[in-house]
């Protein structure tokens, strides 16, 4: 069987009276073809669900619930290629385990190629089976996308990686062939669902008992969309334009979602409007101290440059962590995009020349709009678009042109078979010249339409470093729990006050956001702990603030950021070398050796135990080290007394120690192999580091 969709658009140009039809034209046949499939330069999905005795036959998939079976994926890990008969050699499976399925989508059932939702289960087809699947990050829940009303196959990838290149995150993709119950059933990728998630969406799993405090504060996932699977509306908005916006829970589910949580997160959304619509961009209780400025600008230019007809109104998905902002994303469902429409059913609504949340139908809530018209937001908006369209970026045309083409020559070979199966690709390479056309007009129509972002461009950030990071702290009787003695120390490296209004971790995983007006003099450092309390108890000072969540104890990204994203300081810390791996567990924490090397690098950082003072890094004593290079005799000098030299290597050993009574002081080191080093200086100022180039 075969759908042959019948394209209105020529039909409603010679009957210019009637303004609205809806058309769709499907033509049922009984359609056989033995169709042959042996293999594939792409990964092989097959799958057989259960045999049911009532009938002897194969359990038909169905909408809901899951049907049990069984799923192999064929893929040599040495890029060769794939045969279905591979299936029966071990070393050849990427999976061979048992799995829940059952057909996912709305718009798309209506297509004859169905997509799926699948969950890896144990043996006892009961417990969920985390996995890693094609190299993604182990999980249980996946889908088997078909590209439904996509001519080009690749619009969703192409969302999703150029999402993923933007420094969001978006479902993980893999093209793939796939077999069910011995029918060849086409080309498909295989992506992550998205969920809650360290590797996904990277919020707490919010529990039925957070219902107080700030438990009931996250985390959450709400989708704008259309209702399916029974799931319940939770709220509707009324657009500018156009049809109501419901929306749904995601996390929690909504068979288990509390009034108060459902209270809370629906006074986000609410309380966010009135603040948009009011036009408030203060640093008190303005919009950027309630959302995530730079999330909600790339979801807007993701949608905006694809033209994404269901942006805003449908698969529209927000995230928010514990008591972290309101996020927007990740993206799904780009399928009617970069021209593309659902021509059939008489809609052609994906075009260069207007803006998707302004075009009169599918707006999404007001926020969108009142966003795009706030002077500052639309600033950084243009900001961000302009710098993302410069060569070797995501939204540049040459880039993407190429990664166009590279996508074609690796799914090529599965089109024609995709074709044969299904009817659906009448005219693939106009297509994707269409595609390409496309970019290229919008991007300039955008350039000329998106406004300027002069005033937001030179910003000047405050001098704010991460100096130290006890991401695994070592348990003892008195300390039983390593999680509550983390924390992460911030210097001034300026000698003015700075206003710490707005200034927030951007990423997930670990949540803070600077109170009001509160401030860090010049020269100076604070803490924040996971656990004040216990911080206190050990150090004998409280700290500045607590944050929420624990860092990982094998490699997280800590963005300092102000209000509207502008970056301060970046540091991305790993358990293992060229980063110091004492830290890690063994009760010492990282520190940098000086606030003026690159703190992104580990060789700048160095394991610790000394203990931690309110003030460590208040002003040094003058310090001069020459010459740098040097190749045989070092001279430092201070204005105060140096006690102790300690020269280190770059995993941070000592390789060479002097007792110093003077304030200066010649070393001979051409003993010392090139490379570089780094020396600490102890003496009456306090504790100094300098980086140090021996030829």
């Amino acid at each position: 069987m075969f759908l042959l969709f019948f394209n209105p658009k020529s039909f409603i140009m010679n009957n210019v009276n009637k303004k609205y039809l809806l058309l769709l034209l499907v033509l049922s046949l009984n359609f056989s073809f033995a169709q042959v499939f042996t293999d594939s330069n792409l990964p092989i999905v097959i799958i057989n669900t259960d045999i049911n005795s009532a009938t002897n036959l194969p359990y038909e998939i169905v909408d809901s619930p899951d049907v049990l079976g069984s799923m192999k994926i064929i893929k040599h890990t040495d890029g060769t290629r794939n045969y279905v008969t591979d299936q029966n050699t071990a070393s050849y499976l990427n999976y061979d385990g048992r799995i829940g399925i059952q057909i996912r989508g709305s718009t798309s059932q209506a297509a004859p190629k169905k997509a799926y939702k699948l969950t890896t289960l144990m043996a006892n087809n009961t417990s969920n089976n985390n996995v890693s699947i094609f190299g993604m990050p182990s999980e249980n829940d996946w889908i088997l996308n078909g590209m439904a009303f996509d001519p080009s196959l690749i619009r969703d990838y192409l969302a999703y990686n150029t999402s993923r290149q933007m420094g969001n995150y978006a479902t993980r993709t893999q093209y793939c062939e796939v077999v069910i119950n011995g029918e060849y059933m086409g080309l498909y990728l295989f992506e992550e669902k998205i969920k809650a998630d360290s590797n996904r969406v990277n919020v707490v799993k919010i529990a039925t008992t957070d219902i107080t405090g700030e438990n009931v504060t996250g985390g959450y996932i709400t989708k704008a969309d259309k209702t399916t699977g029974g799931d319940p509306v939770a709220w509707s908005t009324a657009p500018y334009a156009g049809n109501i916006v419901d929306y749904i829970h995601e996390l929690p589910d909504p068979s288990a979602i509390t009034l108060e949580q459902d209270t809370y997160i629906h006074s986000q959304f609410s309380n966010f409007q009135t603040t948009i619509t009011a036009n408030n961009s203060s640093l008190f209780d303005g919009y950027p101290t309630q959302i995530d400025i730079p999330t909600f600008i790339d979801f807007m230019l993701s949608n905006e440059f694809a033209a994404n007809v269901d942006g805003y109104q449908l698969s529209t998905y927000f995230h928010k962590d514990r008591n972290g902002k309101l996020r927007a994303g990740p993206l799904w469902d780009f399928n009617l995009t970069l021209g593309n429409d659902l021509f059939f059913w008489g809609y052609d609504r994906s075009k260069v020349d207007t803006w998707q949340f302004d075009n009169g139908d599918n707006l999404g809530s007001k926020f969108w709009r009142d966003l795009f018209y706030n002077t500052t937001f639309k600033c950084y908006l243009s900001k961000r678009f302009n710098e993302l369209i410069q060569t070797g970026k995501p939204l540049n045309g040459a880039y993407l042109n190429t990664f166009i083409d590279s996508t074609v020559v690796l799914i090529s070979e599965a089109m024609v078979r995709e074709n044969q199966k299904w009817n659906t690709i009448p005219n693939n390479p106009q297509e994707i010249a269409n595609i390409k056309s496309f970019i290229t007009s919008r991007i300039a129509w955008m350039t000329n339409h998106i406004g300027s972002y002069t005033n937001c461009t030179g910003v000047t950030v405050p001098p704010l470093v991460i100096t130290k990071i006890h991401y695994n702290p070592a348990t003892s009787t008195s300390y039983p729990v390593s999680g509550d003695q983390e924390f992460i120390e911030i210097t001034n490296t300026g000698t003015a006050t700075v206003n710490l209004s707005g200034i927030y971790f951007k990423e997930l995983g670990m949540t803070y956001q600077f109170p009001y007006n509160s401030s860090i003099s010049g020269n100076s450092s604070l803490y924040l702990a996971s656990n004040s309390t216990v911080f206190q108890a050990q150090n004998g000072f409280a700290p500045f603030g607590q944050f929420t969540r624990n860092l990982s104890n094998k490699s997280e990204k800590l963005v300092l950021a102000d209000a509207f994203g502008n970056i301060i300081d970046n540091v991305e810390y790993f358990d293992s070398a060229p980063w110091p791996t004492a830290p890690d567990g063994n009760g010492s924490y990282l520190q940098l050796m000086s606030a003026s090397l690159d703190n992104n690098l580990g060789p700048s950082w160095i394991a610790s135990n000394v203990a931690l003072t309110t003030n460590e890094n208040a002003s040094y004593a003058g310090f001069t080290m020459y010459p740098n290079p040097v190749t045989n005799y070092l001279t430092i000098n201070t204005t105060g007394q140096i006690l102790k030299l300690n020269f280190m290597d770059i995993t941070g050993k000592i390789v060479k120690t002097l007792e110093v009574n003077s304030n200066e002081v010649t070393t001979d080191i051409s003993n010392l192999s090139s490379g570089i080093y780094f020396v600490k200086v102890e003496g009456e100022f306090g504790t100094k580091y300098s980086k140090l180039i021996k030829n």
